[in-house]
């Protein structure tokens, strides 16, 4: 599989997929269409717009999965597919309802290239359990597309010891989420990303991400590093 899963499709400072674009277009090597998902928000022509004018310089064209009539085959004959990020609740739900789920997994372990950000990113995992988002629709399953065997949190922030905000850092709903199942989170900071290359995982970006396993204390990861075993994981998540 060819995966590009980024934090979030804009770093403080940088235009949309600009601080990635480099990841971006070595994905899209050799490739002139896209495919975007815009599902993740209301507007979908104009998410399309957005990322049509960041990709177009590059001389990509993309293509609104939401104009398709036929959705699954727009999937299935995709040169490549981009889910972009939003509220995860009202993406997958969108996804359920079109037969998405599958198609989008057996079109991206057929070779298919896959990027998603924040919420797109939540997709490759097995659930949307990692989100950060509040649930403003019901999917009828927590189940995503399940292209990596760990769970991702997108977005990640670090404590931050001099706050005065008596609610839970993202360490600390991580933390209850590992006491209920049992698979890896990998916090991925704003900047950052991980490429999927075949059976090999990598840490891009500049920002690193924080490794999450039940039992175990985080570990801070930097950019550069080999995250391959991961592809490994057994995950169990309770019912």
């Amino acid at each position: 599989m060819e995966l590009l899963l980024l934090s979030s499709s804009v770093k403080h400072g940088t235009g949309f997929l600009e601080h990635a674009m480099p990841a971006v277009t070595e994905l899209l090597a050799g490739r002139d269409r896209l495919l975007f998902v815009p599902f993740a928000k209301r507007d979908h022509d104009g998410y399309t717009a957005t990322v049509q004018n960041a990709v177009g310089p590059h001389g990509i064209t993309v293509d609104g999965i939401h104009r398709s009539a036929d959705p699954v085959a727009a999937v299935r004959d995709a040169q490549a597919v981009f889910i972009g990020g939003g509220n995860t609740f009202r993406l997958l739900a969108a996804l359920h309802r079109l037969g998405l789920v599958a198609a989008l997994r057996d079109a991206v372990r057929g070779g298919t290239p896959y990027m998603g950000a924040s919420a797109g990113t939540n997709m490759a995992c097995p659930t949307l359990r990692t989100s950060n988002d509040m649930p403003i629709v019901q999917p009828p399953s927590f189940e995503a597309i399940g292209l990596v065997p760990f769970q991702i949190n997108p977005h990640y922030v670090d404590p931050d010891p001099g706050s005065t905000h008596m609610g839970e850092t993202r360490e600390q709903r991580i933390a209850e989420f590992l006491e209920d199942n049992d698979v890896p989170v990998l916090g991925v900071r704003e900047g950052s990303w991980l490429r999927v290359r075949g059976e090999r995982a990598e840490l891009g970006g500049t920002t690193g991400a924080r490794l999450f396993s039940r039992g175990v204390d985080p570990r801070d990861l930097a950019p550069g590093e080999d995250l391959t075993p991961l592809l490994s994981t057994e995950p169990h998540f309770d019912s």
